[in-house]
This record gives C-alpha cells, sequence and structure tokens, in this order.
C-alpha cells in the first residue's frame, strides 16, 4: 500500500459531493413550503375564514386572500424540492439515499391518508389536514408520485 500523496483525497469520485447547490436549493425549496403553510395556517387562516363583517385584520393580507391556495402553494414547494432532491448531484438521488427517499415519500403519503381517513369524521382538531378535507388525498398520492421519482432513480 502506497502512501497518500498531497494530490489524492479521500472523496471517493464516483460518490459525487455531499452538499450540492441542488440539494441546498432543494432543502430550501422543502423548508420554504413548510414556512409558507405554518406562516398562513398561524398568521393569515383566520382572516380568510372569517365570513361576518368584523373580520378580524390579517397581518398578510395577500395570503389571506389567497384562502386554501396556500396550501397548493405550500406542498408544492415541498414536492418541487423533493423532486429536485432526487437528482444523481444530490445524498438522496444516489446510493442508498435513492431508497430512503422513496420509501419515505411512500410511507408519509401512506400514512398521511390513513390519519385522514382515521378521523375523517371529525377532522376539525388537526390541524391541516381539518381544512383540507378530501384534497388530503391528493396530498398523500402527492407524496407517493415524488416516492416514484425516487424509484426511478433506483439500480
Amino acid at each position: 500500500m502506497s502512501k497518500l500523496k498531497a494530490r489524492q483525497s479521500f472523496v471517493d469520485p464516483t460518490a459525487g459531493p455531499i452538499l450540492s447547490v441542488r440539494f441546498i436549493v432543494a432543502v430550501l425549496l422543502m423548508l420554504a413550503g413548510i414556512a409558507w403553510i405554518a406562516v398562513y395556517y398561524t398568521q393569515a387562516r383566520d382572516a380568510a375564514l372569517a365570513t361576518s363583517p368584523g373580520t378580524p385584520n390579517s397581518p398578510i393580507p395577500f395570503m389571506s386572500d389567497l384562502k386554501n391556495w396556500n396550501y397548493l402553494i405550500g406542498f408544492g414547494l415541498i414536492f418541487v424540492g423533493l423532486g429536485a432532491s432526487a437528482h444523481k448531484q444530490t445524498p438522496l438521488g444516489r446510493g442508498r439515499g435513492v431508497i430512503v427517499g422513496m420509501l419515505g415519500c411512500f410511507l408519509i403519503g401512506l400514512i398521511w391518508i390513513c390519519t385522514f381517513y382515521v378521523v375523517s369524521n371529525d377532522t376539525s382538531k388537526i390541524p391541516v389536514i381539518g381544512d383540507l378535507e378530501q384534497y388530503n388525498l391528493l396530498v398523500g398520492i402527492g407524496f407517493m408520485a415524488v416516492g416514484f421519482t425516487f424509484a426511478t432513480k433506483w439500480e
């Protein structure tokens, strides 16, 4: 076994970088989607749902005007971020990361749909699921669809 020379590195060239621009953008998209849903739910939702003339003023009026479209924007950002992370330049897009991403998305989608069906009689107690009603099925299927994007990368 020879000694390592100064120009040799410990990085496996087939594994690729741990952090890449694509991976950072994917993580930021997912965090932006989660933040969008959280901000809408905690700040603008009450003004969006109020129907009486004395409606509360929303600190974020454009979010109140969008109403449930905020969930589409938030989950859309999450799905695009997850889909972008299923690329060879990211840790989730190669090796065991593909399996983790694929099974993770499948399980999240399955748990989302099962939770909706279990509590479908009284969804008012669960924050986001209560607002989405039947659209919860689309959220669960969306997570599963992203899982299939990971499945196409599986070798």
